[in-house]
């Protein structure tokens, strides 16, 4: 008999590669760092300067040092809000369509378009 593994919901990401985050909660809140990447099959996102690890790691080679070592691991989606960069405000993020068709991602606090 197979078991049925549950299906995980794919959120649709409005936060990019290199835009302004802050971290809204956990033991980084109030924190504003840059996007390194994003997962959005894991709902994570990676962000500068935030949720400091540490690995612990072997000597393997003679030029890699083993030791403890500190590194950035990633935050959950919901935990970072995308940070304006007109208005410098944390904002949730909307989309507009352009007279053109394209679709853009705005801020739903000014109104602007995020680039």
């Amino acid at each position: 008999m197979a078991v049925k593994q549950k299906k995980k919901n794919k959120r649709k990401a409005g936060i990019k590669t290199g835009d302004t985050v802050l971290i809204i909660t956990g033991k980084d809140a109030g924190e504003r760092g840059r996007v390194i990447a994003v997962f959005p099959e894991k709902n994570r996102v990676l962000v500068e300067g935030v949720n400091f690890v540490k690995k612990h790691a072997r000597r393997t080679r003679e030029d890699r040092k083993g030791g403890i070592h500190e590194l950035e691991a990633s935050v959950d989606l919901s935990n970072a809000m995308l940070v304006c960069p007109k208005c410098k405000q944390p904002t949730r993020v909307g989309h507009i369509i352009l007279a053109d068709g394209s679709k853009v991602r705005s801020c739903k606090k000014c109104g602007e378009i995020v680039e």
